[in-house]
C-alpha cells in the first residue's frame, strides 16, 4: 500500500531521479560474493551476507572499508578495493536481476500523461562503469536520460551534486522532480537538492528511511507505476 508521509502532488513532477541497488535492481548476491572473494584473497574471515547487505549504499569504497573494520592501513585498504573492484567487474552479473515489477512500472512511468512526458535518469553510488553496464545488460538504458554513479563527480549522494547535475542537464526544476530509493542516503539526498522523495521498502535498507522519513512509501516495485495514476 502506498502511504503518503506528507502532502504529495505527483501532477508538476518531470522528472524521477532513481537509485540503483536495491531499488532497481536486486545486487545482493554478487556483492557479497565479491566482498568475501576479497576478503579471503587477503586472509579475512568472510562474513555473513546479511551484514554485508547493510554496508551496501555509500559507494564501493566505503563498502570495502567497512567490510575489513574500517583499516588504518592505507596501502591495504587501497589494494582490497582494487581487487574487489576487479572481482566485481567480472562477476556483477552473476546472480543480478532487475526487481520483478520493475520493467513494468518503467514502461508505464515513461508513457505520456496530460500531455507530458516524464524523463527518468538513474543516481546511484556504486562506480559508473559497472552501473551502465549492469542497466545495458538488463535492458533498462533506454528508458534513462541520463545514468551516473559514485565517482561521476567529486561528490556522492547524499550530496545533492549529482542530483542538481541532473536537474541542469535537463532542464527540470528542483520541485518538479523526485528522488526514488531504498534508504535514508536517497532520502536526504533527495533533501538537499530540494526534491519530493519516495522510498522503497523491499530494498537493502528499509529500517533507515526510520529515520529520515521521505514524503511517500511503496511497498513493490508494481506501486511505483501507480504512484502517478
Amino acid at each position: 500500500m502506498i502511504r503518503f508521509l506528507c502532502p504529495f502532488d505527483p501532477r508538476p513532477i518531470r522528472l524521477l531521479v532513481f537509485d540503483l541497488d536495491g531499488t532497481l535492481i536486486d545486487s545482493r548476491l554478487d556483492l557479497i560474493h565479491s566482498i568475501n572473494a576479497m576478503l579471503r584473497r587477503f586472509e579475512r574471515a568472510e562474513l555473513p551476507g546479511e551484514l554485508i547487505a547493510t554496508y551496501v549504499g555509500d559507494g564501493a569504497p566505503t563498502l570495502v572499508r567497512r567490510s575489513l573494520g574500517d583499516p588504518i592501513d592505507e596501502p591495504f585498504f587501497r589494494a582490497a578495493l582494487e581487487y574487489f573492484l576487479g572481482y566485481y567487474r567480472i562477476h556483477k552479473l552473476d546472480h543480478t536481476v532487475v526487481y520483478a515489477g520493475i520493467p513494468e512500472a518503467l514502461m508505464r512511468l515513461a508513457s505520456p500523461a496530460n500531455g507530458m512526458q516524464r524523463l527518468m535518469a538513474i543516481l546511484s553510488n556504486k562506480p559508473v562503469n559497472p552501473s551502465r553496464d549492469i542497466v545495458q545488460a538488463l535492458g533498462l538504458a533506454d528508458f534513462f536520460v541520463r545514468i551516473y554513479g559514485g565517482n561521476s563527480f567529486t561528490t556522492k549522494k547524499p550530496d545533492p551534486l549529482g542530483v542538481q547535475t541532473i536537474l541542469e542537464e535537463t532542464g527540470v526544476a528542483a520541485s518538479e522532480a523526485l528522488m526514488i530509493g531504498d534508504s535514508s542516503i536517497d532520502v536526504l539526498t533527495g533533501r538537499n537538492a530540494g526534491l519530493l522523495t519516495c522510498g522503497v521498502t523491499y530494498g537493502f535498507a528499509p529500517h533507515t528511511l526510520e529515520g529520515a522519513p521521505p514524503d511517500v512509501v511503496i511497498e513493490s516495485p508494481v506501486e511505483l507505476g501507480e504512484l502517478f495514476r
